[in-house]
């Protein structure tokens, strides 16, 4: 399949998530340049949160080729208060493919998958203002291919 058609398919089954969805407060996703996420790439989301009462749902997003090399994916996730103070940072790791099969998980067609993981459940956030997640891959190689895009999704959590 030619590679502009796949990216624009790729980028319509994103889209297509968040379309329904009225507790959604922010989603973007960054693409990595030619589907490879170097260690040195940071790709840092910002958001705005006003409603300190309201506990949220805080996602990843990950956009993969079935060509990628292993069966999961290591991210260290760093969140950061409007002051600039880490709140959290911890590891994570997402299964993209399931371990005894090979089968790839997630949303996709073709040989891409979109994949949305609960990274921090029912997050309070203390102050009102703009708050950062800095993503990085932890799979110890600098530069890990077939990861073509990340975001960050937040919305309100289920009360």
């Amino acid at each position: 399949m030619h590679q502009a058609l796949r990216w624009m398919l790729g980028g319509a089954l994103l889209l297509a998530l968040p379309a329904c969805d009225a507790n959604q407060v922010f989603e973007k996703n960054q693409e990595l340049d030619k589907a490879v996420w170097t260690v040195q790439e940071k790709p840092t989301f910002e958001f705005d949160i006003q409603d300190t009462t309201q506990r949220y749902d805080v996602y990843f997003n990950i956009r993969n080729e079935s060509m990628y090399g292993y069966y999961n994916l290591y991210v260290k996730h760093t969140l950061l208060n409007p002051s600039g103070q880490r709140v959290s940072q911890l590891l994570h790791q997402m299964l993209l493919m399931d371990p005894q099969t090979g089968e790839p998980r997630g949303q996709g067609s073709g040989d891409i998958f979109d994949h949305q993981f609960l990274a921090l459940r029912n997050q309070r956030f203390s102050e009102p203002g703009v708050y950062k997640v800095v993503l990085e891959q932890y799979m110890r190689q600098d530069q890990l291919p077939g990861i073509m895009a990340v975001g960050v999704r937040v919305a309100k959590a289920a009360r």
